[in-house]
């Protein structure tokens, strides 16, 4: 009686584990959304989103870690604060959970931006001539003025805003032109 009272406790936790992330894309990386868009990945390469996580390290950045409050001898890379803002996907299912277990997912990557990829590039994988509406309509996030997801990391919450030098004024329209170059894609959506 004991064990099977235990084997249906099992499924039941193996059901809700599953049901908790049902629906719930996964996040694939940047080295994926690379095959397809180099040239973007090339440009987000050479932006501070790119190597957002060393700034989570002892000793970088320490003027301005000491500037917003911070202990610049501190380690951060497991702060759960600062990986919210500092990797991709991070508390949210299938994002970064840990350096040893998500290595692919540090830095400020494209999903941070642009939502989990899993659903919408297989869309973009089957028919390279995709309707914009349907990647859309899978996940992908386009951010603008209207969509202004960059707060989530760049609104009020940061120690590294305006209030503690104002080289942190966070612009939308300056950002987005910083973020990557915007290229021209091959097809029409």
């Amino acid at each position: 009686m004991m064990k099977k009272v235990l084997g249906v406790f099992l499924v039941l936790v193996v059901a809700a584990v599953f049901a908790g992330t049902a629906g719930a894309a996964d996040y694939i990386g940047a080295k994926k959304c690379k095959a397809c868009h180099m040239k973007q990945y090339k440009a987000w390469s050479k932006t501070t989103m790119a190597t957002s996580f060393e700034n989570l390290k002892p000793g970088v950045k320490a003027e301005e870690k000491k500037k917003a409050g911070l202990d610049p001898e501190k380690d951060y890379t497991a702060d759960a604060d600062c990986l919210k803002c500092h990797t991709t996907g991070y508390g949210k299912p299938g994002g970064f959970t840990s350096l040893a277990d998500t290595p692919k997912l540090i830095n400020v990557q494209c999903e941070s931006c642009h939502g989990p990829g899993a659903d919408f590039r297989q869309i973009m994988k089957k028919d390279k001539k995709f309707k914009l509406a349907d990647v859309v309509a899978a996940g992908l996030m386009i951010p603008s003025e209207a969509n202004n997801n960059c707060m989530e990391c760049h609104g009020k919450d940061s120690p590294f805003n305006e209030k503690v030098d104002p080289k942190y004024k966070f612009e939308i329209k300056e950002r987005l032109k910083k973020t990557h170059k915007h290229f021209p894609l091959k097809y029409e959506h």
